[in-house]
């Protein structure tokens, strides 16, 4: 059977008129959004945002895609290696057999100029993020204060970042930023502040906070200078750096308080047996490893000049 010349018209103009198939691409950052809201089951009520793609240094021919979604103080922050034509998307974790498995957290924890206790390079290194109104927090404080320098004297060092909870601990942060500004004045006398506060916990609110710094600060008068502590509160001059300790902590997805880092090794909580059997295992490993500890060559070993 033979089709008529002006049918053939007819079908060839139908299928001009065809649209393409959009193609589509995770770098395009609606599309990568749908998917991933898809892939999660996040409602309309999770704000996401999605960084710009960047070259991955794990995996050599993928770019890294940062997602972040966010819904009132719950966080959720994930990063996905694209391929180079956007259709292929991997969710995981990435390891190099000739480094430390931990050593792109090792490369984020930055413990230059921080408040620390141990022995200067220790071969293992506790980065601890800490709230200073978490309960738990407070229950981790005095384990780590009454086990963990008597059990590992030589062996241990710990440096302590803030990771106030603001959404949910409204005095977090100011507390937080009182407590950089004893730094300032007197590295030594930040522990007795880290003491004091979790110490009187229960007694502190939003409002009295500042009646209360100045309470340990008048307690301290020998290591303290009152007026200096009141102006440096009242300024929030240490507020940029709890900043920096807080966007750390999302960069190593920090999602909850107390968070450790134990040579990299993330450990969410103080559970004592299952904290002294990690130390112990490092402490043999970097006998022959050396890849991680204060002597290590990575970020985390930055000296301060202040050392307690």
């Amino acid at each position: 059977m033979r089709l008529s010349f002006a049918f053939l018209i007819l079908v060839s103009g139908l299928a001009a008129q065809k649209p393409a198939a959009t193609k589509q691409t995770a770098f395009d950052k609606a599309t990568l959004e749908r998917y991933v809201r898809h892939l999660y089951v996040w409602n309309p009520e999770v704000k996401v945002e999605i960084e710009n793609p960047k070259p991955s240094a794990q995996l050599p021919g993928f770019m890294e895609v940062a997602v972040h979604a966010a819904m009132g103080p719950q966080r959720q922050d994930e990063v996905f290696l694209v391929s180079r034509d956007g259709r292929r998307i991997l969710r995981g974790l990435v390891y190099d057999v000739a480094q430390n498995p931990f050593k792109p957290q090792l490369d984020k924890l930055k413990t230059a100029f921080q408040p620390s206790m141990g022995e200067p390079g220790a071969p293992v290194v506790i980065v601890l993020f800490t709230d200073f109104q978490c309960p738990y927090c407070k229950q981790a404080a005095k384990t780590l204060h009454d086990k963990l320098l008597t059990t590992f004297p030589k062996q241990v060092r710990l440096y302590f970042k803030d990771y106030p909870l603001e959404a949910l601990h409204p005095w977090a942060k100011p507390a937080a930023i009182a407590g950089r500004c004893v730094f300032r004045q007197n590295p030594l006398a930040f522990w007795e502040y880290h003491d004091w506060i979790y110490e009187h916990q229960q007694d502190i609110t939003t409002e009295n906070f500042p009646q209360k710094a100045m309470e340990f600060a008048k307690s301290k008068e020998k290591e303290i200078d009152a007026t200096q502590l009141a102006q440096c509160i009242e300024n929030r001059a240490t507020e940029a750096d709890i900043d920096k300790s807080i966007a750390e902590g999302r960069a190593l997805q920090v999602f909850s308080t107390p968070t450790l880092f134990v040579n990299g090794r993330q450990v969410v909580g103080v559970d004592w047996e299952k904290l002294r059997l990690i130390i112990q295992y490092e402490i043999e490993y970097q006998k022959t490893a050396k890849n991680a500890g204060e002597d290590c060559g990575c970020s985390i070993q930055l000296s301060s000049p202040v050392t307690n």
